[in-house]
């Protein structure tokens, strides 16, 4: 049977396999991508309170994850190197772990248990020193919990579905369509789900483990069947070899993107798919990966996918089949906290990520519904930012905010808790992504890619200006944008004020020689890059509006002020 509704003092067993180790609990969820370096297990995210420990070896508990999809990916590598942790412990659902420890474990034999606990068993454990984990059960001091298993034998599959499983459509399918199998049996759910659609997260070169997997599935004859598009890339595609890229490592990064391209899917490139002509309707069912995508496409769009953790992204666009939970469901989409916030008036778009940021950290378990901005106007643009920031701080995948979702006005439980943020909040979240120098060497726009409507503001933001001889500014978004910004002339205007436009990779996998080795001072508009940029680069950003990040990218330096609006209260 699948097992039923976890009661508060036992668990329920999603990996098999035994381990034993050290208990390291964390208070709160992490982004395994951006926050914790794939090469060593050490926790690299300056926001986390265990910032500076290891999960190597360590029974790790936590609430659940957050963050970005590719945290499977780097599970996986840091599994290949022998410096995974040893066993994984949630009281909360959670996907993108899980399926980096099933890929692990069924793809590559490195077994690592995951274990879903009720709230009392996992308190008990979590003040525990030592754990030992084996089939039935958890032990530590004084702590004894029961498991059980989760098992597939009794899902609701279609004729088509028991057939990939027995192998019908080659050795690739069927891994997929067990793999998806298993994570629909994890908390219950009985059915699979049709998509209409794919999009396929792990295609950066982080870490070897991402190449390793995707011509490990290409060399099995893996085959997408619904449309699928590719998010951003390590390197720009078609130019890199021109851009000071090492050899070995464009070329590696351009194998891991031929390999989707080898499985059918298409080389768009972007990790802003809802940007492309054909975006998801509202109601469509697809199966999304990357974070700032899928809950974009949620909130803003009406479409619905879950955050698929990558690798699972894949598995679903090979059998156009995925788990029939979450907010693929009308009460998967119900908002289970409502967070009310004191409006300021005059805010630029600095605002829309600092309120997607602090609505994450204030909501970093569950679906949120943000009141009191009915009266404040946002764009898209704006709206992506917020997406892109709650990302970062919440595991959520989507939000809804009163007045600018469509979906806001039929998703409140009644019974939700409320938080108020107000002034001091917003002044906090700002001086926590304002860490960085004031004097700017690089403005970084294009976390999530620019739209052809930022493009258009900053050409006409310059005037005629031009970049500072010691500021570089440099802008990351898809292929598909930059022609059409080729084509009206917004290219040779930004290019003409010594902007670089990249495509193809985003700032999330911006690496030397493309980030300038000699850059300190870093800013950007993107509070997703702001959150995760010491992780990923070294160096401490400044947030700022866009407007404020041309008139740096010009004068080379920024205010340690924040703006006027932040005054407000």
């Amino acid at each position: 049977m699948i097992p039923h509704s976890l009661s508060s003092t036992e668990g329920r067993q999603i990996v098999a396999g035994s381990a034993q180790g050290d208990i390291l609990a964390f208070a709160e969820g992490i982004s395994f991508w951006g926050g914790i370096d794939p090469d060593s297990g050490r926790i690299i995210d300056i926001h986390h309170p265990n910032h500076g420990q290891s999960v190597a070896g360590k029974v790790l508990l936590m609430p659940t994850s957050r963050g970005s999809c590719s945290g499977s990916g780097v599970l996986l590598q840091l599994a290949l190197d022998g410096n995974a942790p040893a066993a994984l412990v949630f009281c909360e659902r959670e996907e993108i772990l899980t399926l980096g420890a099933l890929v692990a474990s069924r793809i590559f034999g490195r077994p690592m248990p995951v274990v879903q606990l009720g709230r009392e068993a996992y308190a008990r454990l979590a003040v525990a020193s030592h754990a030992t984990l084996a089939e039935g059960g958890i032990s530590a001091e004084g702590v004894s919990i029961p498991v059980v298993a989760a098992r597939i034998s009794d899902l609701e599959l279609t004729e088509r579905d028991r057939l990939v499983l027995g192998g019908a459509e080659g050795p690739a399918a069927q891994m997929a369509i067990e793999i998806i199998c298993v994570m629909t049996a994890s908390d219950g759910t009985r059915a699979l789900t049709d998509v209409t659609r794919g999009h396929i997260d792990g295609c950066i070169l982080a870490h070897s483990a991402n190449l390793i997997f995707a011509e490990k599935l290409a060399d099995l004859g893996a085959k997408v069947v619904v449309p699928t598009t590719i998010n951003a890339i390590s390197v720009d595609h078609a130019n890199w070899r021109s851009q000071g890229i090492a050899s070995d490592f464009g070329l590696r990064a351009s194998r891991l993107a031929d390999a989707y391209v080898r499985m059918g899917a298409k080389p768009t490139f972007t990790c802003a798919p809802y940007l492309l002509e054909d975006a998801p309707k509202a109601g469509e069912v697809i199966g999304w990966s990357e974070s700032n995508a899928v809950i974009f496409a949620n909130t803003v769009l009406g479409a619905r996918t879950p955050k698929h953790p990558d690798y699972l992204d894949l598995f679903i666009a090979m059998t156009g089949r995925a788990p029939a939970n979450g907010v693929y469901t009308d009460a998967g989409r119900m908002a289970r906290q409502v967070i009310r916030v004191d409006a300021p008036a005059g805010v630029d778009d600095l605002f829309w990520p600092l309120l997607g940021w602090l609505v994450g950290r204030h909501s970093p378990d569950r679906i949120p519904l943000v009141t009191g901005l009915e009266g404040v106007a946002a764009t898209r643009d704006d709206l992506k930012a917020m997406c892109a920031a709650f990302g970062t701080t919440s595991g959520a995948p989507m939000l809804h905010v009163a007045g600018h979702t469509q979906e806001a006005a039929a998703c409140r439980d009644l019974e939700a808790p409320v938080v108020t943020l107000g002034p001091e909040d917003f002044r906090a979240a700002w001086e926590e992504l304002n860490q960085g120098e004031t004097k700017v060497d690089l403005v970084a726009v294009g976390s999530p890619h620019s739209s052809l409507a930022e493009l258009r503001r900053m050409a006409d933001l310059f005037e005629g200006r031009r970049c500072g001889p010691a500021t570089q500014m440099i802008v990351t978004l898809g292929r598909d944008v930059l022609r059409a910004a080729g084509t009206e002339g917004v290219l040779a205007r930004l290019q003409a004020a010594g902007v670089r436009l990249i495509p193809d990779l985003c700032w999330c996998s911006v690496t030397e020689p493309i980030f300038p080795a000699h850059a300190k001072g870093l800013l950007t508009n993107s509070g997703k890059y702001a959150h995760y940029a010491h992780g990923l680069s070294g160096r401490h950003a400044r947030l700022a509006s866009l407007s404020d990040c041309v008139e740096v990218a010009v004068s080379g330096q920024a205010s340690a002020l924040p703006p006027e609006w932040l005054a407000w209260g």
